[in-house]
């Protein structure tokens, strides 16, 4: 359906002819604004006049495509429906020291386990299209980097700009989840889905795991946590190389009653195939529903007339040279046959 946005602006239309009727009322005090070509009691030359007109007539297409583009022609689609679903999820990620150690492949090189993270959370922020992310950072404490947003693009650079020992050493898981469950009891129609990735035991913070899980639970809050790192590692000496488990600080018990508690689920992630895996039925959770949105496909016309306004004008600037042009022409020509014998 065609239809103007500020249709009230066609009534701008013919302001030109009351501003041309002002200056012929004034004349008769001898105080008259004269436009050359624009009074009609003004005698020239016919060609002249056919000139002015021609002039006056190309100003007033100007002016006409000018007020159509301000009124903004729009041509509006059939309604259509979409279904407001989404996920509402925060992402808590350890940034303690022990996330340093290199015991990870990605790619074929090895990185640590926060390199690794990052390389397979990317992926996972970029495929939530339409969900709503959130970013803990934790270590000696824990802090909001990123609320409950849509922008992905912003979650995905805040998490690769972290570094490993930028709010300590220590593994203040519990104050992590506490925090998590704060920010979901501020949010409404939320589903409360914390993913929670660390590679070790709580070390530190105010709030225990325990105390944590029961207040997750008292708020409705479901976790998913993930266990990083490798369960065995080749480290050389001088005496030799040996194999040891770089995660037995791991508290795998802890992290498995945290989720089962809150009705989430405890997954082992000793590579990043098994983190990639994870993030893959992660992405099976329910989104919650809200009101579907009636939307109508809009597209902008605009343009059109004041594309076809510039180009007028355009040539209404030239137009005086152009007749200049014309003149010399005509005038050399003349000059060029009448000096031939």
């Amino acid at each position: 359906m065609f239809e103007f946005a500020w249709w009230y602006l066609l009534f701008a239309l013919p302001l030109p002819l009351l501003v041309r009727l002002l200056p012929a009322r004034q004349a008769q005090r001898g105080a008259a604004l004269r436009v050359p070509g624009l009074n009609p009691t003004q005698q020239e030359p016919a060609p002249g006049i056919a000139r002015q007109r021609g002039r006056a007539g190309l100003i007033w297409l100007i002016w006409l495509c000018l007020v159509v583009a301000a009124a903004r022609p729009q041509w509006l689609g059939e309604s259509v429906s979409i279904p407001n679903e989404a996920r509402e999820m925060m992402l808590a990620v350890d940034l303690s020291g022990s996330m340093k150690i290199d015991d990870m492949q990605v790619n074929g090189r090895s990185v640590n386990r926060l390199t690794m993270t990052k390389h397979v959370l990317y992926d996972f922020i970029k495929r939530r299209v339409g969900d709503r992310l959130g970013l803990i950072l934790f270590a000696d404490t824990a802090y909001v980097q990123a609320p409950l947003t849509f922008d992905r693009d912003t979650v995905a650079t805040l998490l690769d700009e972290t570094v490993i020992g930028l709010v300590g050493e220590r593994t203040a898981i519990g104050d992590a989840i506490g925090l998590a469950v704060k920010r979901f009891d501020e949010e409404e129609d939320s589903n409360n889905v914390l993913i929670l990735l660390t590679d070790g035991q709580n070390t530190a913070g105010n709030i225990t795991p325990e105390q944590a899980k029961e207040l997750a639970v008292s708020k409705d809050v479901t976790i998913y946590t993930i266990g990083v790192g490798a369960d065995q590692m080749v480290v050389n000496s001088l005496f030799g190389s040996r194999r040891i488990n770089p995660s037995q600080e791991l508290d795998e018990d802890m992290l498995t009653d945290i989720a089962t508690a809150t009705g989430g689920q405890y997954f082992r992630a000793r590579d990043a195939q098994e983190l990639d895996a994870i993030y893959t039925k992660l992405d099976e959770l329910e989104p919650i529903e809200g009101e579907s949105r009636k939307m109508r496909p809009l597209s902008a016309l605009f343009y059109y007339p004041l594309s076809l306004a510039l180009g007028l004008s355009v040539l209404l600037a030239l137009l005086p040279m152009l007749a200049q042009l014309f003149r010399q022409v005509s005038s050399r020509r003349g000059m060029a046959s009448g000096g031939q014998p």
